[in-house]
């Protein structure tokens, strides 16, 4: 019986129900429509990106993925970074189903681990926005007003 119970909580958090549908960042640096132009070319260079629409007037780039991909939210802004410019803000759209989330517990979606911050329902439903608060992926003026961001290694520390 205790045998038969750890194996299905094994199997339950392998099977997180959550989906990444799309991105939302904001870079930074950019002076003109040139350097915004960089970083869409940059963008498109990945694997897993299916569009990238680009907004000169607020330095946004909206992402879509192709379908069953793995998304690497690193490669991301190393690409935004390779370009010569830096991510102020980066939010991924998650789709969830009847995700549970225990507070100082890391849930994985994906092959991503997230610990989130400031949570008002411990159930996830549906689709939410999820700002990354790692270094890298906010301003370093906001960065510096978290109060305690993930040390570990792998974890993303983010709020909905």
């Amino acid at each position: 019986m205790k045998l038969s119970f750890i194996i299905i909580a094994i199997v339950f958090s392998l099977t997180t129900k959550a989906q990444i549908t799309k991105v939302y960042l904001t870079a930074s640096g950019l002076t003109c429509s040139m350097c915004s132009n960089s970083i869409n070319k940059a963008l498109k260079t990945l694997d897993f990106v299916e569009v990238v629409k680009g907004d000169v007037k607020t330095y946004t780039f909206e992402l879509s993925f192709k379908a069953n991909s793995h998304v690497d939210f690193d490669k991301i802004k190393r690409k935004v970074e390779d370009a010569g410019f830096s991510v102020s803000s980066f939010t991924a759209f998650v789709d969830f189903s009847n995700v549970q989330v225990i507070d100082n517990k890391p849930v994985k979606i994906g092959d991503h681990s997230f610990l989130f911050a400031n949570l008002k329902e411990p159930l996830l439903n549906g689709v939410k926005a999820v700002k990354i608060l790692n270094r890298g992926f906010v301003s370093q003026r906001e960065y510096k007003q978290i109060s305690s961001p993930a040390v570990a290694i792998g974890i993303y520390y983010a709020t909905i």
